[in-house]
C-alpha cells in the first residue's frame, strides 16, 4: 500500500506563515486527486483544498484567499502553504490521495500533523 509522511506544521502566530507537505512512498501506483483535511477535537474531520490530477483545485469558504494547495505529480507531493493564518485554523491537519494501485482505488492517508495558532 501508498504510504504518506506529512512534514512542516508547528506554531505560528495569527497572520504568519506555515507550510505542509505531504509525500506518497511505494511502487506502481498513480494518485489521483489530493489534498487536505483538518480536525479539532470533538468535530468530524473537513475538507481545506484538494487539487485534482489536472491541477483543478477547491478550498474551503474559511481558507479562500490564505491557502495554496499545489502538487508535484513527479514526486507524488502534495503541498498547503497557509498565510494569514488564524487562531481558528489550529488543527490537525491530514493529507489524503486518492490511489490507484494495481486495479485498486482507495484513500491513503497521512498521520496527521498538528498546527497551533497562537493569538
Amino acid at each position: 500500500q501508498v504510504q504518506l509522511a506529512e512534514s512542516g506544521g508547528g506554531l505560528a502566530q495569527a497572520g504568519g506563515s506555515l507550510r505542509l507537505s505531504c509525500a506518497a512512498s511505494g511502487s506502481t501506483f498513480s494518485i489521483a486527486a489530493m489534498g487536505w483535511y483538518r480536525q479539532t477535537p470533538g468535530k468530524q474531520r473537513v475538507l481545506v483544498a484538494l487539487i485534482t490530477d489536472r491541477g483543478v483545485t477547491n478550498y474551503s469558504d474559511s481558507v479562500k484567499g490564505r491557502f495554496t494547495i499545489s502538487r508535484d505529480n513527479t514526486k507524488n507531493t502534495v503541498t498547503l502553504q497557509m498565510n494569514s493564518l488564524k487562531p481558528e485554523d489550529t488543527a490537525v491537519y491530514y493529507c489524503y490521495m486518492g490511489v490507484l494501485q494495481l486495479g485498486a482505488r482507495y484513500t491513503a492517508w497521512g498521520q496527521g500533523t498538528q498546527v497551533t495558532v497562537s493569538s
